[in-house]
């Protein structure tokens, strides 16, 4: 009889449920730590508790598509960003993420940062009207971090039209002197070379692809520490790590996929625990180029 001792221990009880209920456990989310995503947070945590300055800086955090990203945001967001009444009964929102409006359009900007608040607005409105807007709601609610996912979506559009999206974030971090995020794909980089200015307000962080080494063998065992099965799996032993990292290319989400649907057929299997064949052999999806390539 197994003590179970290779899953968490917060996760143990999730054994007791249903076959239906453990795979629907996997499919929700849940953060799993790793030094990179601890050393953004950290990073985020400094920005958020800077003092008020006439310069604030900002970051700029990049890597291929499915590798985290958003995942680590959404996790400072959780820490630092959930909404509350302050002392004096006033609503405070201090992290805001919106995402970036599909091509270089600043009042399109503005829209998705207000829609980012549930606040309504005049889609007639000039865009002046609705950057003082944005900048009373974020004045108002004692915004401390704006964060813009997809931000690379803002290379859609001339030179001119990216310029003015760039200037119109630098306006909202002088006027309310809080920081701002950018969240996008390694593209987005070009961004900040359209003016020497904007390159100097932004540090870049980029999230690279896992390498075949230790540190991704103990991600693999923190993987193995949250998914509900009962028997170990060994995910981070040579062989099965060296047939994990070739089929999710050092991905972190490509990874994440390929386990869940692993132990999904683990569970409905009876089996209960990962082996090679079952990595080896499962269909897998997982886009390549814009592809969506069939692994078998």
């Amino acid at each position: 009889m197994s003590d179970y001792s290779h899953l968490h221990s917060d996760f143990r009880p999730v054994l007791l449920l249903s076959d239906r209920e453990r795979i629907r456990f996997m499919g929700e989310p849940r953060w799993i730590g790793y030094p990179t995503a601890h050393n953004v947070l950290d990073t985020l945590e400094s920005l958020f508790d800077a003092p008020k300055r006439p310069r604030m800086p900002n970051l700029l955090i990049v890597g291929d598509s499915n590798n985290g990203k958003t995942t680590i945001v959404r996790q400072f967001i959780k820490n630092h960003g959930e909404g509350y009444v302050d002392e004096n009964s006033e609503p405070v929102r201090p992290v805001i993420l919106a995402e970036a409006p599909p091509s270089a359009e600043e009042k399109d900007l503005y829209v998705s940062i207000l829609e980012a608040f549930w606040m309504p607005y005049r889609p007639t409105d000039s865009k002046l009207a609705l950057r003082y807007q944005v900048i009373h709601t974020l004045r108002e609610l004692k915004v401390r971090m704006l964060i813009i996912d997809e931000i690379h979506s803002m290379l859609t559009g001339s030179a001119v039209k990216q310029r003015e999206v760039m200037n119109a974030l630098k306006k909202l971090c002088n006027e309310l002197a809080i920081p701002i995020i950018g969240v996008g794909t390694p593209d987005a980089v070009q961004i900040l070379h359209l003016d020497p200015q904007h390159a100097s307000r932004f540090d870049v962080v980029k999230l690279g692809i896992w390498k075949l080494n230790a540190d991704f063998q103990r991600l693999l065992k923190a993987f193995e520490a949250v998914l509900p099965l009962k028997q170990p799996s060994g995910l981070f032993k040579p062989e099965l790590a060296q047939i994990i990292h070739s089929i999710s290319g050092g991905n972190i989400g490509d990874l994440h996929g390929l386990l869940v649907e692993c132990a999904k057929e683990a569970i409905l299997s009876g089996k209960e625990c990962i082996d090679r064949q079952m990595i080896e052999n499962k269909s897998w999806v997982r886009p390549t180029r814009g592809i969506r390539e069939r692994v078998v």
